[in-house]
């Protein structure tokens, strides 16, 4: 529980149909399964103590105290457990029939929520025996307790308080305004669904999608537990769809598995961190009455994925879409400051490296849809002294086989000459000498566009600008940046996706600039010839940069945090002190170098991590970093 991780458990119990006995002993076996799987809440089927298709049997007293019956056995066998269990049955109190799941921890019954909207159209045929929930929330005697009973529940767990339930029914789900509206307003990070969903064609895609949808609007943990086999066939059939989703993505599932118990975590942390942030969340709401448990706070073992590269979709057809969707994007966004100031030319340094041939590609779709001639892109190639054969010809080749326009600066002389003005010594490659390259050739970029009649189009990389590696008025300025919210690990998919669509050469180029190590070429190549500056030696792997940096920024996250999902992600790739190496200099950089991010030209946001002064980041220049660094000391 320790870091806002719960585990939880979904069962899909095998029923005989009016059998509360049986029932009851597979709950307890379900129940078992999860605890010894180290699971703090369960959620059980819609009216699984009796099954959910026993018809005209629900109005038979005998079944009706057999349930509560089962229920008490039920009680008594959760003490000892720290599980909660949520469990369904049909309850009789005085003239009405309830549908109702009784909400369970350690020998106690915490509450008692009834459905509030029964159906009765097509297969659906429960007004026939169920009454709808009353409005009011009172109390009820129940297998001698005094509980709650209402729809306006939450279940508040006291030692993690962003642990806090409501339970809606099955059909409450479906209609346009659920209980779990309000229940989410009031407070609820988890949405408990005990439901006996049957199956037609189509309709487990449309419950997945449904299941999901309502877990994103109410920044939520959806858990949909579901009715399955051993419910009578006699017009309807019965899958047990167990769900688990949060904040739109589903993290677990099961379907047609007899008996099955899907078990993962939810972090209901993530949750109130995206509920604080978005300040139209906070609506007026119902009060609600709050029942308080105790489980014991502890460590979750993580078995739920966490994506190594959350800014790269991992199903093909998705990730392509997406690389599509984000070049049309940055298209779009040079297409309009073009149209806007009435310029038909662009300046851009091609260097034969990833940032500048996407930032390159970009202006060619971006020149296409214009209607622009591409010789008014003016791709400017500047060889200094790190600058090796490999990058400077696939600059070359690629903008004479698109098309543009290319012109070679060198900018040895010029730097020398500079070097002699400051009084800096040449064989001294230090911080000067890398930076009055960058300098440089930023001076050049800025009086070609001036001599062209165009602007300058950055470069320059979200990864880049998190760790400030950048010149300050170097690399770092431009006109236009059209990469600033592309991370790393997203340029190179991109260009390989553009190089997909291409032939030869274009593709083979694109290739070639793809194998090529991520280099800035500001220090002398290698005597072969080859780069001798590879970046992700000096700053450290722009996987880990990226991972770092989705979970700090989009979810806030903690370096203790942070720390504990990578270690459960990139266990088989890094060591724990290069795993911690490498998060202490991105903390270190990320604040050292926030004055770079404070005057950051104007970029198209793509994604949903940006760093723009004016828009997704707003940080102090001179914010300390030392709480952060005490927590990742203590690691």
């Amino acid at each position: 529980m320790r870091d806002g991780f719960i585990k939880v458990a979904l069962g899909s119990p095998i029923v005989q149909v009016a059998d509360v006995a049986y029932n009851v002993e597979r709950v307890k076996d379900l129940v078992e399964r999860a605890a010894k799987g180290g699971a703090r809440l369960i959620v059980l089927p819609e009216l699984c103590l009796t099954g959910y298709t026993c018809g005209d049997l629900f109005l038979q007293q005998s079944l009706q105290e057999g349930a509560v019956e089962g229920l008490s056995s039920v009680v008594l066998f959760s003490r000892g457990y720290d599980l909660v269990i949520v469990v369904g049955l049909p309850l009789a109190l005085g003239s009405r029939l309830y549908n109702v799941a009784a909400v369970i921890y350690n020998g106690k019954i915490l509450g008692v929520v009834p459905k509030s909207h029964i159906p009765n159209y097509r297969e659906f045929y429960e007004r026939r025996w169920f009454s709808p929930a009353p409005e009011e929330t009172t109390e009820i005697s129940l297998c001698r307790q005094v509980v709650p009973f209402g729809t306006r529940l939450l279940f508040c767990c006291a030692a993690l308080r962003d642990f806090t339930f409501g339970v809606e029914i099955c059909e409450d789900l479906w209609v346009p305004r659920s209980p779990s509206v309000d229940l989410a307003l009031a407070g609820a990070t988890v949405i408990l669904n005990p439901s006996a969903s049957d199956e037609l064609v189509g309709k487990t895609e449309y419950r997945r999608s449904l299941v999901a949808m309502q877990s994103a609007k109410l920044v939520c943990a959806y858990l949909y537990a579901d009715a399955g086999f051993g419910e009578s066939s006699t017009d309807l059939v019965f899958a047990g769809h167990d769900l688990v989703c949060e904040n739109g993505a589903v993290l677990a599932e099961s379907y047609g598995q007899p008996g099955a118990l899907v078990m993962t975590e939810i972090d209901v942390g993530r949750l109130a961190l995206e509920r604080r942030r978005m300040t139209t969340f906070n609506e007026p709401h119902e009060e609600m009455r709050v029942v308080s448990f105790t489980l014991p706070l502890s460590d979750t073992t993580l078995t739920r994925r966490f994506s190594p590269k959350p800014f790269v979709p991992e199903d093909d057809r998705e990730r392509s879409a997406r690389c599509e969707q984000i070049l049309s994007l940055q298209s779009m966004g040079l297409e309009k400051r073009l149209a806007h100031i009435q310029c038909r030319r662009v300046v851009i340094g091609l260097s034969g490296g990833l940032d500048s041939t996407l930032a390159f590609l970009v202006c060619v779709r971006a020149f296409d849809h214009l209607h622009l001639d591409r010789s008014g892109i003016y791709a400017v190639t500047m060889p200094g002294f790190g600058t090796t054969k490999r990058t400077k010809g696939n600059a070359t080749r690629l903008a004479e086989a698109l098309g543009t326009s290319i012109r070679e600066v060198p900018i040895g002389l010029a730097v020398e000459q500079h070097f002699k003005d400051i009084g800096h010594d040449p064989n001294v490659t230090d911080i000067t000498y890398e930076n009055s390259q960058a300098r440089e050739r930023t001076q050049i970029l800025m009086d070609l566009s001036n001599q062209v009649g165009g602007i300058v189009v950055g470069t320059g990389d979200l990864s880049e600008l998190a760790l400030g590696w950048a010149t300050y008025n170097g690399d770092h300025m431009s006109m236009y940046g059209v990469n600033a919210s592309v991370p790393k690990t997203l340029v190179r998919l991109l260009v390989a996706h553009v190089a997909q669509g291409e032939e030869d050469p274009v593709k083979a180029i694109l290739q070639d600039v793809i194998a090529t190590p991520v280099s800035p070429e500001l220090l002398p190549a290698k005597a072969d010839g080859t780069i001798n500056q590879v970046t992700e030696d000096i700053v450290g792997p722009y996987e880990l940069h990226d991972f770092f940096l989705y979970y700090m920024v989009r979810w806030g996250f903690s370096p203790r945090k942070i720390w504990r999902i990578a270690l459960a992600t990139f266990k088989d790739s890094y060591s724990e002190e290069v795993l911690r190496k490498w998060l202490k200099n991105f903390y270190k950089r990320f604040f050292q170098q926030q004055f770079k991010r404070s005057c950051l030209p104007d970029g198209p946001k793509v994604g949903s991590v940006a760093l723009s002064p004016r828009g997704d980041w707003r940080m102090p220049s001179d914010a300390a970093v030392a709480l952060w660094m005490r927590e990742i000391e203590l690691l």
